[in-house]
């Protein structure tokens, strides 16, 4: 939508400002944002009303000893009243009260530039608290300190003293929010009126409120000690006005798997693996299996690792067995290595200076100046095509 054209001074400046902000600029290649967990929630609409009087009444601060710049101190003196409340002084103002980047202040302002035009030649007077005149009963963004929501109704507690002073309205001076009262720690009820979970009132009168935590494991008490619990944290048992860590493990409250075992811990518990060697077990270690794992055989109180090298596991030629816990694996003797799945003899190059040759080099088209030229080359004598 194109800006209407201008009526007075402040619209001008106004349009003028919609206009530049409108032009396209130049097309630059920007690296892509990083990635964020949340966008960050837009202010309300209240807010920014706020944040734009706000800057209104430090523009007003600033210019309060400037005049028309005649240049002539009498002159200036007799016209300083003039200029207090001139249309040359509203644009000043106006030219700073948002930033270049507040896209939303600058939006707000150029709704609101014929009710701000009136409030400073018409309303000031009888309405001089242009927060209250502007965002609250001209816009309906706004409510009083203490409201919440389009009635702006009194928060819980009272718009005197919101959640009795120990929490947040939500929506507190806005036309939003649902007025519930977010409680600071220690603190509960609709206002804020009580001692939240595992907190006592310390002290407490008409006016004031003293939340102090229990000791540690009970949720609700009479006191900060021990002996003060009325009633225990999950994991806790109350016991003679004391909470007793109950032990989960000992109870069918625990929820391990089959190769786990069940510890316990202060209002809890955790399951932890069992050793390899345990097929099921009571505890840590190759002592506390219910059964052994394959490869592994009952020793006394204990499942120890079979070995399996002690039987002929391994038939290939020149193999050898080589135990490991639970298993076995079968691999070359000293001197072979694997080559398609069979162990051969490995060539070492000093046998070919020697001429302790075997194979294809021991054939008798193999001459010595063929044995020469391949001196010192890593070749695999069934490789060679004679």
């Amino acid at each position: 939508m194109a800006p209407r054209p201008a009526r007075g001074l402040v619209q001008a400046l106004l349009w003028g400002l919609s206009l530049f902000l409108s032009l396209p600029g130049p097309v630059r290649l920007q690296p892509s944002p990083l990635p964020q967990s949340s966008p960050l929630p837009e202010p309300h609409p209240c807010h920014t009303c706020r944040a734009l009087v706000d800057s209104f009444n430090k523009g007003l601060e600033r210019t309060i000893r400037d005049n028309f710049g005649g240049g002539n101190t009498a002159w200036e003196e007799e016209k300083l009243s003039k200029y207090k409340d001139s249309e040359t002084r509203l644009v000043e103002v106006l030219e700073g009260v948002c930033s270049k980047s507040d896209f939303e202040c600058h939006r707000l302002l150029e709704l609101s530039e014929e009710l701000v035009e009136s409030w400073w030649f018409h309303k000031q007077q009888e309405a001089p608290d242009l927060l209250q005149w502007l965002c609250s009963d001209s816009l309906k963004l706004c409510c009083p300190a203490g409201t919440f929501g389009p009635s702006c109704l009194p928060c819980p507690g009272g718009a005197e003293r919101p959640c009795g002073g120990y929490g947040q309205c939500q929506g507190e001076g806005t036309r939003g929010g649902s007025g519930h009262c977010d409680c600071q720690a220690g603190y509960g009820g609709e206002a804020c009126g009580q001692c939240g979970l595992g907190y006592f009132e310390a002290e407490r009168n008409a006016s004031h409120l003293v939340c102090s935590a229990c000791f540690g494991p009970c949720a609700r008490c009479s006191g900060p000690e021990e002996s003060n619990c009325l009633q225990c944290k999950k994991g806790w048992a109350l016991h003679h006005l004391k909470c007793v860590d109950v032990d989960e493990c000992g109870t069918e409250r625990a929820s391990c798997g089959a190769d786990q075992f069940c510890v316990n811990t202060e209002g809890s518990y955790e399951c932890r693996d069992c050793a390899k060697a345990c097929l099921g077990c009571m505890g840590a270690g190759p002592g506390r299996c219910k059964k052994c794992s394959p490869g592994y055989q009952q020793v006394g109180s204990k499942c120890l690792d079979v070995d399996e090298c002690e039987a002929e596991v391994c038939p290939g030629e020149n193999e050898q067995c080589e135990n490991t816990q639970g298993g076995y694996r079968c691999v070359c003797a000293q001197g072979y290595k694997q080559m398609e799945g069979v162990c051969v003899k490995e060539q070492i190059p000093g046998d070919l200076q020697n001429n302790q040759c075997s194979g294809y080099y021991a054939h008798p088209h193999f001459t010595r100046v063929g044995r020469k030229m391949l001196q010192g080359w890593d070749v695999d004598p069934g490789s060679l095509a004679l």
